[in-house]
């Protein structure tokens, strides 16, 4: 399969797909393990489906009724993108005779549109607006498992948990907050076989984009009048939005406002020397004379004092990035992750967080097993060395070039003393460098 997240490789046969897939679902279900032709995708769905305690008989419930529906429709954040959704979805569902559902971040569905028979169809497996098609509800279907992974998914047939649920095929794909990387819900596109092709992952995909993008035009990122922006990743000078304009910092104020943010209780003059020097002979005076300069180049009201501390909110790309990891969407986070922090700063306080923070992206892509977004990671300037990523890339795209860097990452880590990695390889240490820190 090219892409593990597309249901049908291009001259597959669909009739000969859901015989094969019949067959092993139904051996899953009496107990016995996946079998091999089913998607890795979907046979770790099967499996958290039948932990969550779905039966393959089983349908979804309907939670929200009459007047909770509308009235909570009407608040949610994506109602303010359905002209935009209808308007790129809806002719291609209605020719097509499919299905166009948005579900909210537990798997309800809060619109469901298109035409007219195959909603009848739909009815009748529970497939309407404020029914729960959460994966841990009723198993393994595009909305629910979309939202569950974080991640665009096709769904064919066969490989629903839930057999009446078998003769569908679908394709979802999950939106986020511009803001904050929360997953508010996804976007998807219900029918019959024919939207197995990859292009129907591609599109659902593309219109989820097209949203978050009208999402964050409705209220950008600097819409708050009050509030400040802080980006520090992959740069060693910050930079801040305030009012509108851009202040470039220095290394040093990049740090305090860095750390400042993080705490927004505040921290003492003593708690800041800690953070901020490895150098103990640094006087309180110093540091004074820092954040002086700091408050002059903020302005009035925005840096407090006893303890040192923000005047005001603050929104930073390094806070974004750990709130998508905490919610698990894994892709959203590598996607805000713009670099290591600050990473020419040697402040304690800030090396920990940079630290913490790249090791949660990494042990969150090796986990995720994504061959994309381990790509990703191992293609860029920060992670062209790392090893375990290399590894866990070639376990999921063994292709010759990346088996061909692992052997070097590995052969420079058993290199003979005398010898040091200079470029993509390795060459014999110059005089006077052996020994030396990096």
């Amino acid at each position: 399969m090219t892409d593990p997240w597309v249901a049908l490789e291009p001259g597959a046969d669909p009739v000969e797909r859901v015989r094969v897939l019949r067959r092993a679902h139904e051996a899953f279900t009496q107990g016995g393990p996946v079998a091999r032709p089913v998607r890795s995708v979907v046979a770790d769905s099967w499996r958290r489906s039948a932990k969550a305690g779905v039966g393959p008989e089983g349908t979804a419930c309907v939670e929200l009724t009459d007047g909770d529906l509308g009235a909570y429709r009407a608040e949610h954040p994506l109602a303010r993108v359905m002209p935009l959704v209808r308007e790129l979805l809806g002719t291609f569902a209605a020719d097509g005779e499919h299905l166009l559902a948005v579900c909210d971040a537990q798997g309800r569905l809060l619109w469901v549109e298109g035409d007219p028979a195959t909603r009848r169809r739909a009815d009748r497996m529970n497939f309407v607006p404020g029914a729960r098609w959460a994966e841990s509800a009723v198993g393994t279907n595009a909305p629910g498992t979309a939202v569950a992974l974080d991640r665009p998914v096709q769904v064919f047939a066969a490989e629903h948990f839930i057999r009446r649920v078998q003769p569908w095929t679908c394709a979802a794909a999950p939106v986020h907050d511009p803001r904050t990387g929360r997953v508010l819900g996804a976007i998807d596109i219900t029918g019959g076989d024919g939207l197995a092709h990859p292009h129907s992952l591609g599109f659902v995909q593309a219109v989820a984009r097209a949203a978050e993008s009208q999402l964050a035009l409705l209220e950008p990122p600097g819409a708050t009048a009050d509030g400040i922006e802080l980006t520090a990743l992959g740069r060693d000078e910050a930079q801040l939005l305030v009012g509108g304009s851009k202040v470039r910092l220095s290394r040093r104020h990049s740090e305090i406002l860095v750390l400042l943010a993080r705490h927004p209780e505040g921290l003492s003059g003593d708690e800041l020397l800690c953070a901020l020097y490895e150098d103990e002979s640094v006087t309180p005076v110093t540091l004074r004379a820092e954040l002086a300069r700091l408050r002059r180049l903020l302005g009035a009201g925005l840096l407090g004092s006893r303890p040192y501390r923000l005047m005001v909110p603050v929104e930073s790309d390094v806070a974004v990035v750990e709130r998508r990891l905490e919610t698990g969407a894994v892709m959203s986070a590598v996607t805000a992750y713009g670099g290591p922090l600050l990473p020419g700063s040697q402040a304690p306080a800030v090396v920990r967080l940079r630290h913490r923070l790249s090791d949660g992206l990494r042990t969150a892509l090796i986990a995720r097993r994504d061959p994309d977004l381990l790509a990703d990671w191992a293609h860029a300037p920060w992670g062209e060395d790392d090893l375990d990523v290399w590894q866990a890339l070639a376990a999921v795209r063994p292709t010759a070039a990346v088996r061909a860097r692992l052997r070097e990452l590995e052969a420079e880590l058993t290199a003979p003393p005398g010898w040091e990695r200079g470029g993509r390889g390795l060459r014999r240490a110059s005089p006077g460098s052996q020994g030396l820190g990096g």
